[in-house]
């Protein structure tokens, strides 16, 4: 089952720190991140199975200790929750299609 995780952190340097950790963490993959107050507010979403996501959303937590505003998993997000997603990833053309199984 797909699942959504959403970490948000209060800056870019945090952020980057979080995503790093996720990545190396568990098997999941970077859809986006948002922006907010001139990138003083920013939050991270990655996708991946329940477990990996879970995994990862926990692991950033714990490398930001005191920092993470909030933090989500989604398991199996509504088509509506997709295209919200997918607004925020055409803004990143450097992003890959969400339908692009290469590796």
């Amino acid at each position: 089952m797909k699942a959504i995780g959403l970490v948000e952190l209060p800056n870019c340097t945090d952020a980057i720190q979080a995503l790093d950790v996720m990545l190396k963490t568990a098997d999941v993959q970077f859809l986006t991140w948002e922006k907010k107050l001139g990138g003083r507010l920013v939050t991270l979403i990655v996708q991946g199975n329940v477990a990996a996501v879970t995994e990862a959303v926990e692991a950033a937590k714990h490398r930001a200790v005191g920092r993470v505003v909030a933090s989500t998993v989604i398991a199996n997000p509504h088509e509506e929750t997709w295209k919200l997603i997918e607004v925020s990833r055409r803004k990143y053309p450097y992003l890959r299609d969400l339908n692009d199984t290469s590796v």
